[in-house]
């Protein structure tokens, strides 16, 4: 599958422009494409319980599961400027539970896969080992 990486961007980027960021003022959209080709988004949102408050890869992953479910191919995330930023380290846990085998992310750094971003991770299969 090749990759619209600009695509990705432009959608992330008009994700941010929704995103509630009263307190910090450090908007972030995300965007990525399903394993069907759906392309899927997200927004941060804050909480006054600063503990709350939903990075916009929860707004993905919860719009690619109420849009039909599957797994995750190629990322994106940016700032309020654009700028392509990395996904932080519960976002890249998050990202993991639901990215297909190979899944792309673009980052300040260029394109890497999951395993890259996240190596040795925690996942599904390690709770099916001890069940």
């Amino acid at each position: 599958m090749s990759i619209a990486w600009e695509e990705l961007k432009t959608s992330a980027r008009e994700a941010a422009r929704s995103a509630y960021v009263p307190y910090s003022g450090y908007p972030v959209g995300a965007a990525a494409y399903a394993d069907d080709g759906r392309l899927v988004t997200g927004c941060n949102v804050e909480n006054s319980s600063y503990g709350l408050t939903l990075c916009a890869e929860c707004g993905l992953v919860s719009a690619l599961h109420r849009s039909g479910g599957g797994t995750l191919v190629a990322f994106c995330c940016v700032n309020a400027q654009g700028d392509v930023i990395t996904p932080c380290g519960r976002c890249r846990q998050l990202l993991h539970e639901h990215a297909a085998p190979g899944m792309q992310l673009l980052t300040p750094s260029g394109v890497r896969t999951m395993a890259q971003l996240l190596p040795d991770a925690f996942g599904p299969k390690d709770l099916e080992a001890v069940s």
